[in-house]
């Protein structure tokens, strides 16, 4: 038997969700074949089976999480110790030993003259066997109100789902509910009341700590201004029309910022502890707008990429970042970040600074505007800018600084595009 436990496939990762299994328990996997698809802070990642065989357990349902080290498979890889009982069979599910409450899962393998053990007793359901549930399916179950003793349980050997508790939840909520008919949709209606009790994805509940943690450590400021910004958008429509490509607004501002990151590295830095780490490199982190939530990847050496080529990077990262196909590291190491809000209708904003970063641009969409040229009021497309710092490296005249610098680059495109 082969135990195979979830890796760190990222960044400090601790612990990952089960989106969905690809090989069902008692079904052969072959050598680095794609056999469950899991969901970490950053992204979905289709893990491959190390070795091949028969899955014969999964550790966890799908929707379930697990932590790095637990397992997240037994596979027989069928080895010596079949070869040497002249046969290979397989081990069925149902003689499997049931991990329940808090017993850690066993790991091992089953030789010869083991003795297989069944569940110890944990209560009786409505048929007199025991109640069967990960610990985190009871903790869903106390969360809910839901009685395990009254369930019938859907997964392996009778045990509780998640699903089993939901399906509950909501029969529950309909019988609360006077003439209601069966409801398809995944939202659970409280019961007694208007209102509804929606789970939070991985990805939303990753969101929710990193802006919490965020909030609480950086004493943020933020500063306003608009900028003219005709110029901008004549090189940006000249520039796609002489590539064939588009270039995306994203782009020019990525390519505007490098250098004054180069001039203030203060904006381009990380606290750690009573040191300030100023980055050489600059990766710089894009906001992406996904049906799943907000996601962050990153251009990586943007300083040393043409626009054409930062252009071909952030379409690359927006793609895979909305059907989460991006890689850990397009989500990692970034040391500035640009949010263009422009692009859902937005203009000035409070954007908070992302965690191990000190900085992070908004950018809001031009709108035609009354503007000063060479003491003349004329109409010009003004585009709103507002800078986030950390108040703990960046003080007030700094960030005016820089706020100033960035404005003549895209002011003037020539400045930076030399």
């Amino acid at each position: 038997m082969h135990t195979f436990t979830l890796p760190d496939i990222g960044e400090g990762l601790v612990e990952a969700e089960i989106v969905s299994w690809l090989v069902a328990e008692g079904d052969p996997v072959g050598l680095d074949e794609p056999l469950v698809e899991v969901e970490t802070d950053k992204t979905v990642v289709v893990m491959p089976s190390p070795v091949a065989g028969i899955v014969v357990r999964h550790g966890a349902e799908a929707g379930e999480t697990i932590a790095v080290g637990a397992v997240l498979a037994v596979i027989d890889d069928e080895s010596s110790e079949n070869d040497e009982a002249g046969s290979a069979a397989v081990v069925g599910t149902d003689d499997l030993p049931v991990f329940i409450e808090e017993d850690p899962p066993l790991v091992g393998s089953f030789g010869k003259g083991s003795t297989i053990l069944g569940p110890r007793p944990q209560g009786s359901g409505q048929s007199g066997n025991p109640v069967l549930a990960l610990p985190l399916v009871r903790k869903l179950a106390r969360d809910q109100g839901v009685d395990l003793a009254a369930l019938t349980g859907t997964g392996p050997n009778g045990r509780i789902t998640r699903a089993d508790i939901m399906g509950a939840v909501e029969q529950k909520a309909d019988m609360a509910v006077p003439g209601s008919a069966t409801r398809q949709s995944s939202p659970v209606v409280a019961a007694g009341t208007d209102s509804e009790v929606v789970p939070m994805t991985k990805l939303r509940r990753t969101i929710a700590d990193r802006m919490s943690q965020s909030w609480a450590e950086i004493p943020r400021v933020t500063t306003f201004d608009d900028v003219d910004a005709t110029r901008l958008l004549q090189a940006r429509k000249a520039l796609s029309l002489r590539h064939g490509q588009n270039i995306t607004l994203e782009a020019l501002v990525v390519k505007a910022v490098v250098p004054v990151l180069g001039e203030f590295p203060e904006f381009n830095a990380t606290v750690n502890g009573n040191e300030i780490i100023l980055h050489h490199r600059h990766h710089i982190a894009v906001a992406v707008d996904t049906p799943n939530g907000l996601m962050i990847p990153v251009v990586h050496n943007a300083g040393e990429l043409t626009v054409l080529e930062i252009a071909a990077e952030i379409t690359r990262l927006s793609g895979g970042a909305s059907d989460r196909s991006l890689v850990a590291d397009d989500m990692s190491g970034g040391t500035f970040t640009v949010s263009n809000i422009g692009a859902v209708g937005g203009g000035h904003g409070t954007p908070i600074v992302p965690l191990g970063t000190t900085a992070i641009l908004s950018v809001g969409r031009a709108r035609d505007s009354a503007a000063v040229r060479g003491g003349a009021v004329v109409v010009a497309p003004m585009m709103p800018l507002s800078l986030s710092y950390d108040h703990r490296v960046i003080d007030g005249a700094l960030g005016r600084k820089f706020m100033a610098r960035l404005m003549e680059n895209l002011a003037e495109p020539a400045l930076f595009l030399v």
